[in-house]
């Protein structure tokens, strides 16, 4: 918090723009508050039901001085927190702005010769618990459940840094040593690659946030797995289904569907692409000694 507190007056900032609900844009939002300067935050007033995202994401939102919510029921639940519904501006997703520059499958392709479109799954899973051993077997189950219903193919992505990630890489490591013909690891990937891998995939699986918020602009089925996003807005594309291998099993075998994937009318809940030029008009037009005057409003 200090340094970034130093960096700010160094950059001379008079607002600082933070996004969601991860540690590193808590200290930001903290830094930035405590420094006099216009704290605004995007995406403010979702869910994660017991994890500590909802705690930060929340304590953001009493740190931040103007608010950028995807959703009505967001934007409803900042204001229920106890802020000026003037300083609550609905602008929906900045993550659906870049949808356009999603990869042709042509270039999918060049990267992945194997790949046929809508014959594979994109399994992205990220930490759920801290503990390492836990996220391993889970990682392991749902590779398994995967595999079972048979899809030709399952394109892995490693998971996040959080707490637990270790577990979870080891599994995709130890797969990815045992080799198969079916399954491709990738340690990241480019956002336009990523974005057209999610686009032309049978489903995306796993608890990655893409498939609550930028898959269903393509009217891809992402199947929710275990708690990670459990009390997140969703739209008809995901299906939530417990951490365990015969549910995930039947709602994988379901949205596979014998070869056949299901597919989603496009629709998107939070928003369509012009989140980020809104957010810019915004912000270049506030009075920022009226924003910095704040105090809660019931």
């Amino acid at each position: 918090m200090g340094k970034m507190a130093a960096a700010f007056g160094e950059l001379e900032s008079d607002v600082v723009l933070v996004v969601g609900d991860r540690v590193e844009a808590f200290a930001a939002a903290a830094a930035a508050h405590i420094s006099g300067r216009i704290v605004a935050h995007v995406h403010g007033g979702d869910r994660a039901l017991g994890l500590v995202d909802d705690s930060l994401r929340h304590s953001i939102t009493k740190l931040a001085h103007v608010h950028f919510p995807a959703t009505m029921r967001s934007a409803q639940r900042i204001a229920r927190l106890g802020e000026d519904r003037w300083r609550i501006h609905r602008v929906g997703s900045p993550g659906l702005d870049d949808l356009s520059e999603a990869s042709p499958w042509e270039q999918i392709t060049e990267r992945f010769p194997s790949l046929r479109r809508r014959r594979y799954a994109l399994l992205v899973l990220h930490p759920s618990d801290p503990e390492a051993g836990a996220q391993r077997l889970a990682a392991e189950m749902v590779l398994g459940a995967v595999e079972s219903i048979g899809i030709d193919q399952t394109l892995i992505v490693h998971p996040n840094n959080d707490p637990g990630s270790d577990g979870i890489r080891a599994c995709w490591q130890q797969a990815e040593r045992a080799g198969g013909e079916r399954r491709t690891f990738c340690l990241d990937l480019p956002r336009p690659l990523y974005l057209g891998l999610l686009r032309d995939a049978a489903f995306l699986i796993g608890n990655s946030s893409s498939g609550i918020i930028e898959a269903a602009s393509f009217g891809t089925m992402a199947i929710d797995v275990g708690p990670r996003q459990s009390g997140r807005e969703r739209g008809a594309n995901v299906v939530g289904v417990a951490l365990a291998a015969p549910a995930v099993r039947h709602v994988a075998a379901h949205v596979w569907n014998d070869g056949r994937p299901r597919r989603f009318r496009s629709r998107n809940i939070y928003g369509k692409p012009g989140a980020g030029r809104a957010i810019a008009e915004i912000l270049s037009q506030i009075d920022i000694a009226r924003h910095l005057r704040k105090l809660i409003a019931y």
